[in-house]
């Protein structure tokens, strides 16, 4: 076991976890700790707690000392820095010609490097760039290319349902979705219908697929003959979510709807 807190770098980002280090933290608080790229500024949203040996990945950073007042003014400045660093890197890329989408810049917080996060086709040679950039502003400079669905949770806007992006509310990871969801789950395959602002696959379909899931293993395939209280049929249609099947049955020539607690109730009754 390892006593652990979790700390959020971004907004919906990702949680890591660090050794609070004989530290007394607690939720909502801002805390300096120390990361794979250097000194960095978080904000714990999980309290110390302890966790399984295979839930946190050794070896366990520490977290170096509670944020203080001059820190957080540090990080402002870094932000403001960053509009400015965006709008010089967005001329430069516009005079090496090209062809990128700049989405973000980002200063560590101790301003050891600063991130350009990008995207493009394809790849894209800007060496030339870099050497650029780092002669403007004398450190070490990082270009790194997403993808469009990183580009949303950064850029945040408003999806189809109205609602802010799952994504730059909320979401720390990206789950895999795939098209297979939207079929069992009966909607429109139509890819403006089931895609989000990314252009790809929105990311609540996985919500509710493990219900979908579990509820369709446990029903009959539609085209299957099974046994009811009214005789035998075949399964024409499924609610999913109500768990009810609509039978055709082959004497009476008429489709009747049951509830999945009927039919198994009935095939037990059948068996004894």
């Amino acid at each position: 076991m390892y006593k652990v807190v979790g700390v959020r770098f971004k907004k919906a980002g990702k949680i890591y976890y660090f050794d609070p280090n004989e530290n007394a933290l607690e939720n909502g608080e801002y805390v300096i700790v120390e990361t794979a790229r250097g000194i960095e500024y978080g904000k714990v949203v999980v309290p110390p707690k302890e966790v399984e040996d295979d839930d946190v990945i050794l070896p366990l950073k520490q977290v170096v000392r509670q944020a203080n007042e001059h820190d957080s003014i540090q990080v402002s400045e870094n932000l403001e820095d960053s509009k400015r660093a965006f709008e010089l890197a967005t001329e430069k890329i516009s005079t090496h010609k090209l062809e990128m989408k700049l989405v973000d810049v980002e200063y560590t917080f101790d301003r050891n490097k600063i991130i350009f996060y990008f995207t493009a086709e394809g790849r894209v040679d800007f060496r030339e760039l870099v050497k650029d950039l780092a002669s403007v502003f004398r450190t070490r400079i990082e270009l790194r290319q997403i993808g469009v669905r990183d580009e949303a949770k950064m850029l945040g806007g408003i999806g189809p349902c109205g609602r802010m992006l799952c994504c730059s509310t909320f979401l720390g990871d990206f789950e895999p979705v795939s098209i297979k969801m939207a079929k069992d789950q009966n909607l429109s395959l139509n890819p403006s219908k089931i895609s989000g602002l990314c252009g790809r696959l929105m990311c609540c379909l996985k919500y509710e697929n493990d219900e979908y899931e579990d509820a369709r293993s446990k029903m009959p395939d539609i085209g299957r003959t099974i046994s009811t209280p009214d005789g035998k049929g075949k399964v024409v249609g499924l609610n999913i979510l109500e768990r009810l099947l609509q039978v055709e049955l082959f004497e009476e020539n008429r489709v009747l709807e049951y509830t999945l607690d009927e039919i198994v109730e009935f095939e037990k009754s059948s068996v004894q």
